[in-house]
């Protein structure tokens, strides 16, 4: 039996370069930076007060009695699952045969701290009582599903980092496995707080370029410092492509192949050898040989620590041959979106032919050895690329896509 392939038909996404796909992806394509200086009066205090952040309110284009009962996360997916269904062209399908899957690492946390204020100032009668629901990591695949009518899963990986692309690669399997005909997929992750923000600062984990916020986030490059914490959401609608060609559905690209592994070692420090394990048993499963691979998204975050053990995980993987992006440059970590955002990035340069680059890299590290793309963004076609998604706990999750 042959194997019905996997095709993107729907891309939906926000990130803090545009309230929508369009805008984001035109962002990218600049070199835009998204990241300021966070100056709401909870930050005032804070050590770190840079962060990447939606342009617009993602509420806004809800009813206001939808949007008071979900919190922030829930309405960035809400908002991003409406934009990939439309471009997917709204697909009719059984609801036994259509499935949502979005990743999150902290769920609502903007709600469990708000809630948490109110009643530290010892108003626990005016809680919300929306407030379980708004907290709740399911949350977001669960109003999604019920947004959509899909009933044949809501689920919710929760792989810090690394939650988005697994959502995509469970949304792939569950196709494979005639589970469903339709899958939503993507992550979303809403952590501009001030518990968020002092806690990875305690960690030593972020950028402190106060002086120059649009450069903060620099990966690969000599003198990065650490993240940049972000928000966003990027949701993809895959299908058979059967099923999507019965219905004259538009082909993004084709999903080709994922894979998730875990290190099982150190709970914050990556491993190459299991992340290059990731790259090549999803690269094996799409039937793509690493000499076929035109472009990474790397995961690559800033640190100075991880990028370089990324970076040699990709050259022993495929080799130093593909162009490299990595847009966290602009938009900063979002975290468990960061792996969905990564992935609609990836979609776009294989359908556009180009791809973005990666900004404030004014002096590659001399212990990456990998084809960067710096200044403006590259036109080049590629057939396959390959987009990575790790995160702490272990977790490594990579996706490949060809050109359809």
């Amino acid at each position: 039996m042959v194997r019905d392939r996997i095709v993107v038909t729907g891309i939906g996404a926000m990130t803090p370069l545009g309230g929508d796909l369009a805008t984001s992806w035109a962002g990218l394509l600049a070199g835009t930076s998204g990241v300021v200086i966070v100056e709401d009066e909870w930050a005032r205090e804070l050590p770190v007060r840079l962060a990447g952040r939606l342009p617009v309110d993602p509420g806004a284009s809800l009813p206001r009695k939808d949007a008071r009962k979900l919190d922030r996360c829930e309405q960035m997916a809400m908002v991003t699952a409406r934009e990939a269904w439309a471009d997917a062209g709204r697909p009719q399908v059984d609801p036994q045969r259509l499935a949502v899957v979005i990743g999150t690492g902290y769920g609502g946390v903007q709600s469990t701290l708000g809630q948490h204020r109110i009643v530290e100032a010892g108003n626990a009668r005016r809680m919300s009582p929306h407030a379980i629901i708004m907290l709740m990591a399911n949350g977001p695949a669960a109003w999604v599903s019920i947004d959509l009518g899909a009933k044949a899963g809501a689920r919710t990986p929760v792989s810090a980092c690394a939650s988005g692309a697994e959502a995509i690669s469970i949304a792939m399997e569950m196709i494979d496995l005639d589970l469903a005909d339709v899958v939503v997929a993507g992550g979303v992750e809403a952590p501009v707080d001030n518990l968020p923000l002092a806690a990875f600062a305690q960690m030593r984990a972020l950028s402190t370029r106060h002086d120059d916020p649009a450069a903060a986030s620099r990966p690969f490059d000599a003198d990065r410092d650490g993240f940049v914490l972000g928000e966003g959401a990027a949701v993809v609608v895959l299908e058979r492509e059967g099923f999507a060609a019965a219905r004259g559905a538009r082909v993004h690209a084709v999903a080709a192949g994922a894979s998730v592994n875990s290190d099982a070692a150190d709970i914050t420090t990556a491993d190459p050898v299991n992340q290059a394990r990731a790259i090549s048993t999803a690269l094996r499963r799409a039937g793509v040989a690493p000499t076929d691979v035109g472009l990474v998204h790397a995961h690559a975050t800033s640190t100075p620590v991880g990028d370089p053990l990324e970076a040699e995980a990709i050259a022993a993987a495929i080799g130093t041959h593909p162009a490299v992006t990595a847009t966290k440059s602009m938009t900063g970590h979002t975290l468990g979106a960061a792996g969905a955002i990564g992935a609609v990035a990836t979609i776009c340069a294989l359908r556009d032919g180009l791809i973005p680059p990666v900004i404030n890299l004014d002096r590659l590290d001399p212990e990456i050895k990998l084809d960067v793309v710096t200044g403006v963004a590259r036109r080049e076609r590629v057939h396959a690329a390959v987009a990575n998604a790790f995160g702490f706990g272990g977790h490594n999750a990579t996706l490949v896509f060809t050109a359809r």
